[in-house]
């Protein structure tokens, strides 16, 4: 599926440059306060107040493992990494630690209005899928309950048609969902309560 590329709504939005001061952060700054960006430049750490940005450029030529107050490769902003060498490892660092576009170094006069498109575009793309997964997840894990909860009531003595039906009942009983019923069956496990209640 095509996704818009939304290139608006830039202006006003905050960006952190984390690097040393150097001519490349006085380029990148001009270009992106012509867009309209408020920047903060920052080095060796972030502050407390990056977590607000809404886009974190980094040094990838000099940067180091946590540096960044959050779980490796996955930052709750679009990173774009500033690179001047295209040595693997140096790369290889810059994705791991979560980089979303790249602009070469030396900053010349262009090229932060498309790393910034390119970054928010593939950091949406990117919270986009693992939303997917965890609904997948979540929906896997409930069928994984509802099965259980159909195996407990048929350990009761009822047929495998009875103890839908069983548990469907309950849910309409609880106003809950099919699977927040099978849930609060298993969690139960096999409490009483639950035992009464797949009895009748």
């Amino acid at each position: 599926m095509k996704r818009p590329i939304r290139s608006r709504n830039l202006g006003g939005a905050r960006a952190v440059v984390l690097h040393r001061p150097h001519p490349t952060v006085q380029a990148l700054e001009r270009q992106l306060s012509a867009i309209g960006l408020v920047v903060e430049q920052c080095w060796p750490d972030l502050p407390p107040s990056a977590i607000a940005a809404d886009f974190i450029f980094f040094d990838a030529d000099h940067g180091h493992d946590r540096q960044f107050p959050w779980e490796d490769g996955n930052p709750p902003m679009p990173m774009i990494a500033l690179i001047g060498s295209e040595a693997p490892g140096r790369i290889e660092w810059a994705l791991n630690a979560g980089a979303d576009a790249q602009l070469l170094k030396p900053v010349g006069d262009g090229g932060a209005f498309s790393a910034l498109l390119t970054a928010r575009a593939a950091f949406e793309a990117r919270q986009s899928l693992a939303a997917e997964i965890e609904a997948l997840r979540r929906r896997l894990d409930q069928r994984q309950t509802v099965v259980r909860a159909v195996a407990m009531m048929m350990s009761l003595g009822k047929t495998e048609d009875e103890a839908y039906g069983q548990l469907r009942r309950m849910a309409m009983a609880w106003r809950i969902s099919f699977e927040a019923a099978a849930e609060r069956l298993v969690a139960a496990q096999g409490g009483p309560r639950a035992r009464d209640e797949a009895d009748d």
